[in-house]
């Protein structure tokens, strides 16, 4: 079966929502123990129990990516249970919406240490793991905005993306030896709860009406990238991103797209 990850222990930031819930469902569906890690313990849960009801295996962890020691701690839990690790997903982050005039200290150590620092973090805790059974996966969500696109009011967050792709890179180039790859997932516009927070419905339609496939993403299809990723079917693929965008960023202008469109 493709993207078997049955006997695989996967660890997934973030997963009480949005993106990280889908990647940890989809995982869990194709027979991984997945550990659910967030900062909600309510969504958290519901995201096991729901993995749970659909005859998979999941299990909470309470954590703050943001601290290097809730990290440390988060993957010691994950081989008290189970006593290994095969794959970790960085999915955690987070977007406040600032201009560049506007950010302070706070927020940028925030938003670096969640969305970048924490990739590091991760890494530095797992990687001792999978040598032990010379097979690892690394997978990242990034973003098309920062690495291809970028938007007003995101220039840290952009930054901590286009980080993150660049750390891909060399971890995949450090770690190829040890059968462990690096790969990330860079999304464009994908339906969850936070972006539902950043637009109303029409907005919504406006962002999908900009979209050559005309529609929002959904988290499956997001956690069907990291699904391949995590397979054996990508073991000679590392130090990639792909992109999951519906072709938002392949247009040279929505203008020349627009006319297309309405001929």
């Amino acid at each position: 079966m493709f993207g078997d990850l049955s006997g695989k222990v996967a660890i997934v930031t973030g997963s009480g929502q949005g993106i990280g819930e889908g990647i940890a469902k989809v995982f869990a569906s194709h027979g991984a123990k997945v550990v659910v890690a967030t900062r909600s313990s309510g969504n958290g849960q519901q995201t096991v129990d729901n993995i749970i009801e659909a005859g998979g295996h999941a299990r909470l962890v309470l954590c703050d990516v943001g601290q290097h020691s809730a990290i440390n701690d988060m993957v010691k839990e994950t081989l008290l249970a189970y006593d290994r690790v095969d794959i970790a997903v960085h999915n955690a982050a987070i977007y406040p919406l600032h201009k560049v005039d506007e950010l302070n200290d706070e927020i940028l150590d925030q938003t670096l240490s969640v969305n970048m620092k924490a990739a590091f973090w991760l890494t530095q805790a797992c990687v001792p793991h999978f040598r032990e059974h010379n097979w690892g996966r690394l997978i990242f969500t990034s973003s098309v905005t920062g690495p291809r696109v970028a938007m007003p009011g995101t220039a840290h967050y952009a930054m901590s993306k286009g980080g993150m792709n660049a750390f891909i890179r060399t971890a995949a180039l450090e770690y190829a030896r040890d059968n462990i790859t690096v790969n990330g997932v860079e999304p464009g516009y994908i339906r969850t709860a936070a972006m539902s927070e950043l637009a109303d419905e029409d907005g919504l339609q406006a962002m999908a009406d900009c979209i050559p496939l005309g529609h929002l993403g959904v988290p499956g299809d997001i956690a069907y990238a990291m699904l391949y990723l995590a397979s054996e079917e990508a073991s000679y693929l590392t130090g990639q991103t792909i992109v999951v965008d519906g072709g938002s960023t392949l247009p040279e202008s929505q203008v020349v797209m627009d006319g297309f469109y309405n001929e």
